[in-house]
């Protein structure tokens, strides 16, 4: 049975890893020398959380998120955050119907397997926490009744910097609950030339088909569902967390929700390694864009100019490793 158990186990791997590559290969079909970021993306996708991607605008950040959601054969809703956009264009709004004398649920984009919300923080903060609920308990309450979100179910957003004219910052509460935060960066001049080749004419988006099902991102997340985190390791993420909670260079430290969301990254990132288990290396590679994005330094850090990552970096380059 044990034997049974562990071929079983290694096959989901196995078939999780090619999924995984066929999907990668999609994207990067579109977006040219960003494997780290789609990997990231991945991440999160089979963590089941939700992404988001902050950088200057034109580097490629609402590609690759389109780029992620046609790469899988599920329903996609694409949401341009404005400043005059209302809760209930996201969640959905109950409308009278005349035939049948009763108020009818019509639903907001927010029904769909991967959310796309492009420039998320140009809404206004009442609009963004339109995102609280179904992010984080995975179904919709409008006017007293509560609809369930389909799985997989993913939030996909982009966002300028805050500097950027025209945006609000994302609330504590939003932050917390995007399992990671990245930041695409400019490409390299091969990369670039790349794209200037290929975008030039056409979009390779348009060419894009997709290589895998909802179906399978269901059975993906289950098998990483089934990846082992020793004792030790999530002691060593205990450990991490509240060593933001009390470095002092940090008035705001990484809540028990980071905790979780890092230990569900590290089993997914274990299992695109296919392993079937966590080491601390997935931890230490995770625990900037885990982290990082939740964090609030003191006036005197930012005055000091030390951001968060470079906090959490420190952090983790000083925190012992677990012992075997």
């Amino acid at each position: 049975m044990v034997l049974d158990t562990g071929r079983g186990r290694d096959r989901a791997l196995e078939d999780l890893v090619t999924v995984a590559q066929r999907i990668a290969v999609a994207i990067e079909s579109v977006i040219d020398g960003k494997a780290e970021a789609v990997r990231l993306a991945l991440t999160v996708l089979l963590a089941e959380g939700h992404l988001l991607i902050e950088d200057v605008p034109g580097v490629g950040k609402t590609m690759l998120a389109k780029a992620l959601a046609k790469s899988i054969d599920c329903t996609v809703r694409r949401v341009q955050f404005t400043p005059d956009l209302l809760p209930s264009d996201i969640t959905g709004v109950s409308a009278y119907n005349q035939e049948r004398r009763d108020f009818e649920f019509k639903p907001g984009p927010v029904f769909a397997n991967i959310v796309v919300g492009d420039e998320i923080n140009r809404a206004s903060p009442k609009t963004q926490s339109a995102l609280l609920e179904c992010m984080e308990e995975r179904h919709v309450t409008v006017d007293g009744s509560t609809y369930q979100l389909e799985s997989p179910f993913m939030v996909m957003a982009t966002q300028n910097p805050v500097e950027m004219e025209g945006t609000y910052p994302l609330p504590e509460a939003q932050r917390d609950r995007f399992t990671a935060r990245m930041s695409i960066g400019y490409p390299t001049a091969a990369a670039e030339m790349e794209m200037l080749d290929t975008h030039g004419s056409s979009s390779p988006l348009d060419q894009l088909e997709p290589v895998a099902t909802g179906a399978d991102v269901r059975d993906l997340i289950r098998a990483v569902r089934g990846v082992l985190v020793s004792a030790q390791v999530k002691q060593y993420i205990i450990a991490l967390a509240a060593a933001t909670r009390t470095a002092p260079e940090l008035r705001l430290g990484a809540s028990p929700r980071s905790a979780l969301h890092l230990l569900r990254a590290s089993r997914a990132r274990a299992a695109l390694d296919a392993r079937d288990y966590v080491i601390p290396d997935d931890i230490q590679a995770l625990a900037v864009p885990v982290l990082a994005h939740r964090l609030l330094p003191t006036a005197e850090a930012l005055v000091e100019r030390q951001l968060p990552e470079q906090v959490v970096a420190k952090l983790v380059a000083e925190l012992p490793l677990p012992h075997p």
